[in-house]
């Protein structure tokens, strides 16, 4: 077979390649405001930087950013490489750090001015990227262009990143940058765009659009094929019903949809409020109208959200005593993958605590030096320094919560390197550390959120009371930590329980209100355990309680916190549902944070609501002083408010691709509803599928739930690439609490398996609750 090899193009098309090419660029400048910026200018023209990973490993490469301004190229240098493994997109940048503000800088590049080093922070499991620039000049220019880029990313809405996205496409399914589209290139566009069409199809949009009938499509005939491909049906439907022959919408039929659909207490003030913020056609805003495409950018916004925008604040009472709240909470907090072999990071922390984590597990051990260390104890997982973690701890606290902060000692060290981990908590934390009560007083009752703002407390042993004699000898508590709780033999666990281990006074006087004791059962914690004293269960422990009800544990919670982990054969760093610990009032219900999936998202959807502060009041059938409610056996009662949920999956927006190694391919999308809470609420229902459409998938599919104990029930949205011959790929989710939900026709902004926002990502559905 003869091969026929691509002719090379001429010098004078190299050079007319060029200049399209620099055109495509100062439009993609323009339109987002950074034409003159000279950071910008600098990314584009690129740099070589030289990339660290590891004492005997730093390499230059070269990093350029791209034409269309979001993504960033770099000479990779691997064997097996693919194009998209040498780029990556402002949308993956978690934060760029100047100077040695790395695990990685601080370990290898300390010998090098820290004006010329920099760090980019990617979301998810990506490695950090530590890079050093040749002077401090160009570094600046990589950390202020990007922040810049970032900035403004973060300030798009959803109709600016549409237009982005799509002239982005356009561009680069122009193949030889004429500004034209023959109809390869719209095939092209169209699978870039997660479409797959049949050659009659793309030929029927082409010839629709291509009015001056030469074969390509450019100017005006591009902003048709743009509308035609962008065209929201849907919304074309729901705006008819309430605009006039004129195609607009008045201020009073803004305000009738409102109420109608959507359930607000809208006044027409708030209506002529909307159309000022949102409607683009200056006559039409004027007016008090709203044009088609002022509406969509209204169903887009945050109003129209399916989660309830005063939620994203702290709305919640935050004065009531500590025990009355779920507290956000990690496990093994350390690792950023498995248990037995997966390194410990300091990095686990930042990520946590960035999550509106409000309490973090440090597993300390004797170091080298008489440093001590935080790893996995009796495995391979890497170790780092207890200084390094409080340090970060310090530095990371209160960025995104200002309510207080655990710290969950589990203590294995020898008194002199519990001494030494002491005078670290005093002389890093400072006045944050907090080491009496709150009023000096022996306390009767919890503090509230509120009263601890800006305060990290110690979880841990404690040798005394707080109300016993300080005067005593007593240097010895019981060795008592997860190891002790693992599932086994009895016999054993009987033997770990009566070990006896040194404890530093100086550490055991810094536990104030969250004493660790064993539990010896219910009724010894009634009669003999006082209010700051709390247990840790592992999961199959707590399991066995509750199994036939569930009200002891929530009269214990009532009184007392306590605290729950995944079991010790969780070596892949798996997580159990939290649901069931919930509700029976568990407070500290911690989790692998590092291990996405559905568990985490269940998580973080609790969460989710109050602001992310980490702290959520628990319904008050679960804050009684003598609480009846069982959710194992409901019965009648305050916390029975039947509701029937109503489900309409309309269609999604812009889905990524499953695979993004078969670019030629289009993803098959599928939503599953998903409700947890009660075992008689739980419930799950599924779309079919749509088949070679990313874009702008249709279901139009009705659902219903029927729901009892609303307070504790979760609402996910999952859409999944169907596969026929094997499980379903993961495209985006997005879950919430029940009483968050808004009702009407409401967007739903997918989030990744990390937990990040998917840029353009968007589910439309109709939601009502009877």
């Amino acid at each position: 077979m003869q091969c026929v090899r691509k002719p090379r193009r001429t010098e004078q098309e190299d050079e007319q390649l060029r200049e399209a090419t620099q055109r495509q660029t100062r439009t993609n400048l323009a339109r987002i405001g950074f034409i003159e910026d000279e950071d910008v200018k600098a990314m584009l023209r690129g740099s070589y930087l030289q990339k660290i990973k590891s004492s005997s490993w730093m390499k230059s490469r070269f990093y350029k950013l791209q034409e269309d301004v979001r993504t960033v190229w770099y000479d990779s240098q691997k064997i097996l490489k693919s194009a998209r493994s040498q780029i990556f997109s402002i949308d993956d940048i978690q934060e760029v750090r100047p100077g040695h503000q790395s695990e990685g800088m601080q370990r290898y590049a300390m010998e090098i001015p820290t004006d010329r080093c920099f760090t980019v922070i990617f979301k998810g499991r990506k490695k950090n990227l530590d890079l050093v620039a040749s002077d401090a000049k160009e570094a600046l220019h990589w950390i202020d262009g990007l922040n810049k880029l970032k900035k403004r990313d973060s300030t798009m809405n959803k109709q600016e990143r549409l237009d982005q996205w799509f002239q982005i496409h356009l561009q680069k399914a122009d193949m030889n940058k004429d500004n034209k589209m023959t109809l390869n290139e719209v095939k092209r566009f169209m699978q870039m765009m997660n479409i797959h069409v049949d050659d009659m199809y793309a030929k029927e949009l082409f010839t629709k659009c291509d009015k001056s009938k030469d074969g390509t499509l450019s100017g005006k005939e591009i902003e048709e094929f743009y509308k035609l491909v962008t065209e929201r049906e849907e919304i074309t439907t729901i705006f008819n019903t309430y605009s006039n022959k004129d195609h607009l919408m008045s201020m009073e039929k803004l305000s009738e949809f409102l109420r109608k659909e959507q359930r607000e207490n809208a006044t027409q003030e708030y209506a002529a409020k909307l159309i000022k913020s949102y409607e683009i056609n200056v006559e039409a805003r004027d007016d008090l109208f709203m044009t088609k495409d002022g509406f969509l950018f209204l169903l887009m916004s945050p109003e129209a959200d399916i989660f309830n925008p005063e939620h994203n604040k702290v709305y919640q009472d935050m004065t009531k005593p500590l025990n009355q709240y779920y507290i956000s909470s990690s496990h093994n907090t350390y690792l950023t993958k498995d248990q037995m072999e997966g390194p410990s990071s300091v990095e686990a922390y930042i990520s946590a605590l960035n999550r509106g984590c409000r309490c973090v597990e440090l597993d300390c051990w004797d170091g080298k030096n008489g440093e001590p260390v935080i790893y996995h104890g009796y495995t391979l997982t890497s170790k780092i320094l207890f200084k390094d973690v409080i340090q970060i701890i310090n530095d990371y606290a209160f960025k995104v919560s200002q309510f207080p902060l655990i710290l969950s000692l589990e203590n294995h060290c020898s008194v002199e390197q519990q001494n030494i981990m002491a005078q670290h908590l005093k002389t890093i934390l400072g006045n944050k550390l907090l080491t009496r009560t709150v009023d000096g007083k022996v306390p009767t009752h919890f503090p509230s959120p509120e009263q601890l703002k800006g305060k990290i407390l110690l979880k841990g042993k404690r040798l005394n009371r707080l109300e016993d004699d300080q005067s005593g000898s007593l240097d010895e508590v019981s060795d008592e930590d997860e190891a002790a709780e693992m599932e086994g033999d009895e016999e054993e666990m009987e033997k770990e329980k009566e070990k006896k281990v040194k404890l530093s006074k100086e550490l055991s006087d810094m536990v104030i209100y969250c004493r660790s004791v064993h539990f010896n059962g219910f009724e010894d914690a009634t009669a003999n355990q006082v209010f700051y004293e709390m247990s840790s269960f592992v999961e199959n422990k707590f399991n066995k309680l509750v199994q036939d009800t569930g009200t002891p544990f929530i009269q214990l919670n009532a009184r007392q916190l306590s605290r729950i982990y995944p079991a010790g054969l969780r070596t892949d760093s798996s997580n159990y549902s939290p649901i069931d610990m919930w509700n029976v009032g568990c407070q500290i219900v911690a989790l692998n944070f590092q291990t996405p999936g559905e568990e985490m998202d269940i998580y973080q959807a609790k969460f989710r609501e109050n602001g992310f502060a980490g702290y959520n009041l628990k319904p008050r059938f679960l804050r009684e002083k003598k609480p009846t409610f069982d959710p194992k056996n409901l019965q009648k009662g305050p916390w029975v408010d039947r509701k029937k949920l109503h489900v309409m999956i309309i269609s999604a927006q812009q889905l990524p691709k499953s695979n993004m190694a078969k670019p030629s391919s289009a993803v098959d999308p599928l939503v599953t509803v998903e409700v947890f809470g009660v075992k008689e609420d739980n419930g799950q229902k599924e779309t079919e599928h749509i088949n070679n459409n990313g874009f702008n998938p249709m279901w139009n599919t009705s659902f219903q739930f029927d729901v009892s104990v609303p307070e504790l029930a979760i609402v996910r949205f999952l859409l999944q690439d169907y596969d026929i011959s094997s499980r379903n790929d993961f495209i985006g989710q997005f879950s919430l609490p029940f009483t968050s939900m808004q009702l009407g026709y409401r967007h739903i902004h997918l989030l990744s398996q990390s937990g990040d926002q998917l840029p353009s990502a968007s589910l439309f559905v109709h939601i009502m609750i009877e």
